[in-house]
């Protein structure tokens, strides 16, 4: 059978199960057996004469052509549902997923989204958030918000907003908090990554090799900063994703020290084209980022 004719419940079954990485989740949404899934992948690897999954102990995962394949699956299958709503008494509508790092999210996106609402009404915008790992293609994003360098294997990246990194704590913790030395006695909230207090001491002229066991370490910067609210420590955090909490007061910079380890970028895959919604969403983000 020639590849222009693959059969569209192969097809389906393949994208299902990568979104889900797993026949059974796959299965629970088309309605059949996991058993029919796992044939009709089978199937398609079988005519594409490549492997489209590695079969895990607990799951699966995605082969190099898989992850090519999934996002032109999205694409095809999203433009098909777009085009039938068209046809249809709803209207037209475009879906867009967007992944967004939690931080980013609540503290800069969603203040904003109703200006975008209004300025793109026919774009169906649904956000995901996560703690800086995405998945494009397993996940089937359109776009990816994330913090880093912005180097991410097999994606484009474009920058978004800086974000330098700097004490934060209560009033009544920064009273006590006279030179930038006096966070060596408070405890330390902090994320996964170690470096981060690491090259802010040596910023404020401290040694760098301070040993961190008076630390608590999160995945999220928001929950880190609800920490410090709640007056758990000093939090070493990006100032522009919390204005609310500085405003109020709430939460105060006893230091102007501040060190930048990165930004937040937008990404999306290499190998995904761009549809009419990413190129919107993607113009609406970079002007009102540049605000």
């Amino acid at each position: 059978m020639a590849r222009s004719y693959l059969p569209l419940n192969a097809l389906r079954a393949f994208e299902a199960s990568a979104r889900h990485l797993s026949f059974t989740r796959a299965a629970d949404e088309l309605c059949v057996t996991q058993a029919a899934v796992s044939h009709q992948v089978k199937l398609l690897e079988s005519q594409l004469k490549v492997p489209l999954f590695k079969r895990l102990p607990r799951g699966l995962m995605l082969t190099q052509e898989g992850e090519r394949l999934l996002p032109v699956l999205n694409g095809a299958f999203d433009q098909m549902a777009h085009t039938l709503d068209r046809i249809g008494e709803r209207g037209y509508r475009e879906v867009l997923h967007v992944g967004v790092v939690g931080t980013f999210a609540v503290g800069w996106l969603l203040p904003r989204l109703d200006d975008f609402r209004q300025q793109y009404p026919f774009i169906d915008l649904r956000l995901s958030t996560h703690n800086n790992r995405a998945e494009l293609a397993a996940e089937g994003l359109d776009f990816a918000i994330r913090f880093g360098s912005g180097a991410w294997h097999g994606t484009a990246a474009q920058p978004l907003l800086p974000a330098s990194l700097s004490v934060m704590c209560t009033p009544e913790i920064a009273a006590r908090l006279t030179t930038p030395a006096d966070v060596l006695g408070e405890t330390w909230l902090r994320s996964y990554r170690a470096d981060e207090w690491t090259e802010w001491l040596l910023a404020a002229g401290l040694p760098s090799s301070y040993p961190m066991s008076k630390s608590i370490v999160f995945d999220s910067s928001i929950a880190m900063v609800e920490a410090a609210l709640q007056g758990a420590g000093v939090a070493l955090a990006p100032p522009l994703m919390f204005p609310r909490q500085l405003s109020s007061g709430a939460l105060v910079q006893p230091f102007n020290t501040a060190v930048s380890l990165g930004g937040y970028w937008l990404t999306r895959l290499q190998t995904r084209p761009e549809t009419h919604a990413m190129a919107c969403f993607r113009a609406w983000l970079l002007k009102a980022t540049n605000a």
